[in-house]
């Protein structure tokens, strides 16, 4: 069983509060499409779900995790008897000419036939190899099942990143909709106050190219669209729909776990570092398999036999059955230095184990630590958006009054516009990787399971609305 503590950062520790600073638009394509009947929406339970069920990489270490349990009773094998049946039929032809007056046999051509068979059982009753290699296979089947736990861990984690990465690319493109609609609507006004006389030319130029920039960003935004929804598909065998997008009232949490608790928590109950320590044992076990080469072994042996001829050069047939049983001892003296250099070779890859162990753990303590800094920053990067989300709010809404009044460009108006864009999108970007990193620092950590991923659904609008 993998230890599991009671040591959880919840998803469920994010104060719901109505958000007062942000409302976001998170329907980027619902944008760019007519009306249509409603549409149900896929949560990120139902993509894990369908991740379950058809990712390949799943299924492959499910079926090696199945393969390994034969293990076992392979090991129980080697101490178990064995009984082998031999048989065999013969048919010969002679031409025996007799030399001498005394011969006593006559010559000429001769035909006879034969037949024998054989039961041989043997009970293995002293091999110090097998004994190992029958411990060994235990340790190599639950190696196997971490294995398998490890890989469910990162599924977790790989649906998750893909999923937000779908969002991230639909709110883009929703953003810069909404953008160009913006950039659209000064442009038509630069132009109508050019014509009057109102404005230069300049207005008109600056307001035509940042459009047209933004035409560009679309065509990008909707490729990287398309490109993340592929990476969903390659989990889960099939394009995704519409994905239910994060509500926009998820207000973070600051960590109440220092990150040395973390490491802690992550040498403890990381899969990798527990596979490492399996496969030191079974590297113990490899050494003490090499070192038995060296020592007899004891088996019990029964075996019976019959033999027939109808004929032989000499004339005669034979009808012999024979019964036998009794210990059989053999004692290996020198195999020419085989069993010295195998035994040396185990205690190396011992070593080999051992430092696999040290390289698993510093790679996992790294690991927890850069999750734990980067879900620190952005939860700062959060607080700090929203404010940045507000402010740019502000300034937009006094340039475009600064330039209805005279005082301010169009270029003023334009730049203040890509600010209050690019925060807004900076904003929900951050939010999404604050979810993806609550994951990613469980994930490092070891603790990370399906119910995550049920408190992260629960961050989702999830059901029917209108595509």
């Amino acid at each position: 069983m993998l230890k599991r503590p009671i040591f959880k950062l919840s998803v469920l520790v994010f104060a719901l509060l109505s958000a007062n600073v942000f409302s976001a638009d998170n329907s980027a394509l619902q944008a760019m499409e007519p009306s249509s009947p409603q549409v149900e929406y896929q949560s990120l339970m139902d993509v894990y779900r369908e991740a379950l069920a058809h990712d390949p990489t799943l299924a492959s270490a499910l079926s090696t995790s199945k393969a390994s349990q034969e293990i076992i009773e392979q090991g129980k094998a080697l101490y178990r008897p064995r009984v082998n049946l031999n048989a065999s039929t013969t048919a010969s032809r002679t031409d025996f000419e007799i030399v001498g007056r005394a011969a006593p046999f006559r010559g000429g051509v001769n035909t006879f036939e034969g037949y024998n068979y054989g039961v041989e059982a043997r009970q293995p009753i002293f091999r110090k190899q097998n004994w190992e290699q029958m411990n060994q296979s235990v340790v190599q089947v639950s190696q196997a099942d971490k294995q398998y736990h490890l890989i469910q861990q990162s599924l977790i984690l790989r649906t998750t990143q893909a999923y937000f990465d779908v969002l991230i690319a639909q709110d883009r493109i929703d953003l810069i909709v909404a953008q160009k609609a913006a950039i659209l609507s000064q442009l038509d006004q630069a132009k109508a106050t050019f014509e009057v006389g109102t404005s230069t030319v300049t207005d008109v130029n600056e307001a035509q190219a940042r459009y047209d920039l933004v035409l560009a960003q679309e065509i990008a935004a909707i490729n990287e669209y398309e490109i993340a929804k592929r990476a969903v598909e390659a989990i889960t065998g099939k394009i995704p729909g519409k994905l239910a997008s994060a509500k926009s009232d998820i207000q973070v949490a600051e960590l109440s776990q220092k990150m040395q608790d973390w490491q802690q928590v992550a040498i403890e109950n990381n899969l990798n570092i527990q596979i490492q320590q399996d496969a030191l044992k079974i590297a113990e076990h490899d050494v003490s398999i090499a070192q038995a080469g060296h020592l007899p072994t004891l088996d019990l042996v029964a075996a019976y036999t019959k033999n027939y001829s109808n004929g032989g050069q000499n004339g005669f047939g034979n009808d012999s059955k024979n019964a036998n049983i009794g210990l059989q001892l053999d004692v290996p003296i020198y195999q020419g230095g085989a069993i010295s250099s195998r035994a040396r070779q185990a205690v190396l890859n011992k070593q080999r184990a051992l430092d696999d162990i040290e390289v698993a753990r510093r790679s996992t303590d790294l690991e927890t630590q850069r999750a734990y800094l980067n879900l620190s920053t952005t939860i700062a990067q959060v607080k700090a958006l929203e404010q940045a989300l507000v402010s740019s709010q502000s300034q937009l809404d006094s340039t475009k009054l600064g330039y209805e009044v005279g005082v301010r460009t169009n270029v003023d108006v334009l730049n203040a516009q890509q600010q209050f864009y690019s925060a807004k999108r900076d904003l929900l970007q951050a939010r999404y990787n604050y979810l993806v990193n609550i994951i990613r620092l469980k994930t490092a950590s070891g603790l990370v399971s399906e119910a995550d991923l049920l408190d992260l659904n629960q961050q989702l609008i999830v059901g029917a609305a209108s595509q």
